[in-house]
């Protein structure tokens, strides 16, 4: 569910000029959570979300433009560096990975937020990702190969 709410409010800030937590929390209420203002609070902290000015005195939300940076070079290292193989069987893709980097390789998956990857299962050295439709799941496979090159 964080997960989950934490996408909607990176949608909601890159679609609408937000400025006020209120109004945050508003938006999220509108799109179906229950949120308080102490859970948004937190989400912006989570999300290193700062103001920018527009528009003269207006400010609006934005992702800490450093922080994604890294946060991005961070999960492509741990693909490039842990990931070994993968195979297909229906829609389950399974990744064969160093040992012991099972876990983080499935975080930075999570972390890419694929439409089509639902989640991910990780061991010591496999990460199983059950994919939407199984009609998906080799082009998923191609993606995260195309990520590593």
């Amino acid at each position: 569910m964080k997960t989950h709410r934490q996408r909607k409010i990176i949608e909601l800030i890159s679609k609408y000029d937000i400025d006020t937590q209120q109004e945050l929390a508003k938006r999220l209420v509108a799109e179906g959570f229950d949120v308080t203002q102490a859970t948004v609070s937190r989400d912006i902290r989570e999300l290193n979300l700062t103001k920018v000015s527009v528009k003269g005195a207006k400010q609006k939300y934005v992702i800490g433009q450093s922080d994604a940076k890294s946060f991005s070079n961070k999960y492509m290292r741990v693909l490039n560096d842990g990931i070994i193989s993968s195979e297909t069987a229906g829609n389950i893709l399974v990744v064969k990975t160093v040992s012991g980097m099972a876990m983080a390789v499935g975080a930075a998956i999570d972390a890419l937020d694929h439409e089509e990857i639902v989640g991910c299962i990780a061991g010591d050295d496999t990460v199983m990702c059950v994919i939407k439709n199984a009609s998906q799941t080799e082009s998923v496979q191609k993606y995260l190969e195309e990520l590593k090159n």
